[in-house]
């Protein structure tokens, strides 16, 4: 871990961001920091937004290096996570109760392998209608929530590597005797910047003739940016604060 740090001058910070936080939270939670510990009044912003569950490597950028943020998130992103398949959600991951089920049993390992494999390299992707992204000058999460939603239209993303690292199968809700099983989808992906990997799993579970969510997801790189190089914000705190 590098230290000490030269907030005013400006630092590329790593942080692990934590479930439950959005990604401006831990931004200002940590532009608070400095002006409590430190009297420092800095711009501070982050270079790629995480949704509120998902976990891992949030960049964030203090003083003349915010200048850099486009140039950071514009880099490929490495994703890990688990999609479940054989059931739906409105914002395709748990920010929402399942809405749908769908059939699993015909979906076999090499199915899924051989699904993963189409969505290798350059592809149209519809963005999830709970995003930031603006529909006629409003956020497209702001309509969604009104049932206002309106089509979004497609966007280039290009996906370099899909790979699959475990299946399962788990027992569905219900009463014992209906229960309906789902699959778990544990995955790696190497990726553009504007993918949703929460559109992925919803266009993953089409792929399949089933419907799928996304049940976890961890950030672990941009560009040279790794989560092993990343630490809480607990820690820089102990570190703001001459404590670490």
């Amino acid at each position: 871990m590098k230290k000490p740090f030269d907030f005013a001058a400006g630092e590329v910070l790593l942080i692990d961001k934590l479930p439950g936080w959005t990604s401006f939270d831990a931004v200002n939670r940590i532009r608070a920091m400095l002006k409590r510990h430190l009297n420092l009044k800095l711009k501070v912003g982050h270079a790629g937004t995480l949704d509120p569950l998902a976990t891992g490597l949030l960049v964030i950028c203090t003083g003349k290096f915010t200048k850099r943020i486009d140039e950071f998130q514009a880099q490929e992103k490495e994703y890990t996570g688990t999609f479940v398949i054989g059931a739906t959600t409105p914002s395709f991951d748990l920010e929402h109760e399942v809405d749908a089920h769908f059939p699993v049993s015909h979906i076999t390992h090499e199915m899924i392998r051989d699904a993963a494999e189409k969505f290798v390299g350059g592809i149209e992707q519809v963005p999830p209608m709970f995003s930031a992204i603006k529909v006629e000058g409003r956020r497209a999460y702001e309509l969604a929530r009104k049932g206002e939603g309106s089509a979004i239209p497609p966007r280039k993303i290009f996906i370099r590597e899909f790979g699959i690292v475990a299946v399962r199968t788990i027992a569905g809700p219900g009463e014992a005797e209906k229960k309906e099983s789902l699959i778990e989808v544990d995955f790696r992906i190497s990726c553009s910047k504007g993918t949703y990997i929460r559109a992925l799993a919803r266009d993953f579970g089409r792929a399949l003739g089933s419907g799928a969510y996304l049940s976890a997801l961890r950030r672990t790189r941009i560009g040279e940016f790794r989560i092993e190089d990343g630490m809480t914000i607990d820690q820089l705190g102990l570190i703001v604060m001459g404590r670490e």
